[in-house]
């Protein structure tokens, strides 16, 4: 038998302390397919969520039905034309293209709308309306997904990442796909168990490269190993610069069936998340502490990475926060590249004067410079401009094309800084090599990344450290106001369970 499956992929993550708001361009800047043929086109073979359900349509002769695949860098809350247009074209596709045998989703599992505060329990809702109680729906989520309870009782699979940095988002859509396969052929009869505690973060940030993350996942591994009715076990990390109510780590088993044991597999690993609360690998340097250490690094042929963890854009963070750089200019650090800093006035001015051309330009810190340091004054030589083009290679986004828009390396002393229009998170060695800059051959890197960064830059570095910038991603949440997360919470508040 044929199955007819739809799919869907309308993803972000969505930092609420943003000022800046979500709208459609901001997902056509990161990639935004409608159709059929433009995903297939541009997403097939690529490591995602969409490629993997084509995998999985291919293997079990699935007809497919592709509606949209699109994400938009982390950011403020999705606009309410933003939700209705994208989403729109899964509901279309749905009323338009029916009846369907399955629907198999990419999700986030942390988008905020301007009226939705949690943006895919609403979109399923919708989903459901339209398809009715007994079509199985299966998504994929991000490993930092804010889950409620509602969700589960929407949803029939969930396969959240599993590693992070996040290089299993085909593998994940995968198995998701092969569940909802069994699904639809009557094999199983997956139901969702949903656990939680009063925690705002837990599991480390949901590292996989340190404990907790390396013990959850390997009992996560026993228990569906030696229980076949274990369909898959989803750790959510949660994100945490979310004032939603539905925030923080989750456990979300799918089981076959509604047994009593597969809720207390997921009340069990909630109890450890719980009990790690207070483990934090990273050690959060301040500026000037990691300027001194770059100025002072002994080159040995692989570079220091300085990870500017408060300004990462993957966390909503702006990108233009200049205290770090600030701080390395001090110092007089030499033979380092910085990026990427979001400044598409100064990269216009620097195309407009051309490779060669010096100049004193200001640059960065203009979103709200509150957080991470205001404009900068500098003064360089511009050695690079670029379309900011480029095609990942590395372990995360694989095949994809991306963009910073037109772009400019301005050399101020001994850094070379990339200046780009459209800011994305450093996850691949290419955003610095497609815009003249040799990473592995600077003696210091810094750039604005959490995590990810760790895939493509820490097998060639000497040394990573990680530095908060005070910017909007900091780990310091007291300079964030709380008002709609369920009290009492750890941190924020004394809990007792």
């Amino acid at each position: 038998m044929t199955f007819r499956v739809l799919t869907g992929q309308f993803m972000h993550e969505t930092n609420t302390f943003a000022v800046k708001p979500t709208d459609v361009a901001a997902f056509e800047r990161l990639f935004c397919y409608r159709g059929g043929e433009a995903i297939v086109e541009h997403l097939s073979g690529t490591n995602c969520e969409t490629a993997g359900y084509m995998e999985a349509a291919e293997a079990h002769g699935w007809e497919l039905t592709h509606t949209v695949a699109c994400f938009a860098t982390p950011s403020g809350l999705v606009t309410d034309e933003a939700f209705e247009e994208l989403g729109g074209l899964i509901l279309d596709g749905l009323r338009q293209g029916g009846p369907f045998d399955g629907i198999a989703l990419a999700l986030h599992g942390a988008m905020s709308t301007q009226s939705f505060e949690d943006g895919e329990t609403e979109l399923l809702r919708r989903i459901r309306a339209i398809a009715g109680p007994d079509v199985p729906i299966c998504t994929t989520f991000d490993l930092h997904a804010n889950v409620g309870p509602d969700f589960a009782g929407l949803c029939d699979i969930v396969c959240s990442y599993r590693t992070y940095p996040h290089i299993d988002m085909r593998l994940r859509a995968r198995r998701a796909g092969d569940l909802l396969q069994q699904a639809m052929a009557g094999a199983v009869c997956p139901k969702l168990h949903f656990a939680r505690r009063p925690m705002l973060h837990g599991a480390d940030g949901g590292r996989t490269d340190t404990e907790p993350m390396i013990s959850l996942l390997a009992k996560s591994d026993a228990i569906m190993a030696g229980d076949p009715g274990v369909l898959d076990i989803s750790i959510n990390a949660g994100f945490e610069h979310a004032d939603v109510q539905d925030i923080g780590p989750s456990v979300i088993v799918t089981g076959d069936g509604a047994h009593d044991r597969f809720q207390a597999i997921a009340e069990s690993l909630m109890d450890d998340i719980w009990a790690s609360r207070g483990k934090v690998t990273n050690t959060y340097l301040t500026v000037g502490a990691a300027a001194e250490i770059a100025r002072s690094h002994n080159w040995n042929g692989r570079p220091l990475v300085i990870a500017d963890y408060a300004d990462n854009p993957g966390a909503g963070a702006y990108g233009d926060a200049t205290n770090l750089l600030g701080a390395m200019l001090e110092a007089g650090v030499r033979d380092a590249c910085f990026g990427p800093l979001l400044d598409p006035e100064a990269a216009a001015d620097m195309h407009d004067a051309g490779v060669g051309g010096r100049g004193t330009f200001t640059i960065g810190g203009q979103t709200d410079p509150r957080f991470g340091g205001g404009p900068l004054l500098v003064t360089g030589e511009i050695i690079a401009t670029t379309d900011g083009n480029f095609v990942c290679d590395g372990p995360m986004w694989a095949g994809m094309k991306k963009s910073f828009g037109p772009s400019a390396v301005l050399r101020c002393g001994g850094i070379d800084i990339l200046i780009v229009s459209r800011i994305i998170q450093i996850t691949d060695l290419q955003q610095f090599l497609a815009n003249g800059i040799d990473p592995r051959k600077k003696r210091t890197v810094a750039l604005k990344s959490m995590q990810h960064f760790r895939a493509a830059y820490e097998p060639m570095a000497d040394t990573v450290i990680v530095c908060d910038s005070g910017a909007l991603a900091s780990p310091d949440l007291s300079r964030l106001h709380f008002t709609r997360v369920r009290r009492p919470i750890h941190p924020l508040d004394p809990v007792v369970l």
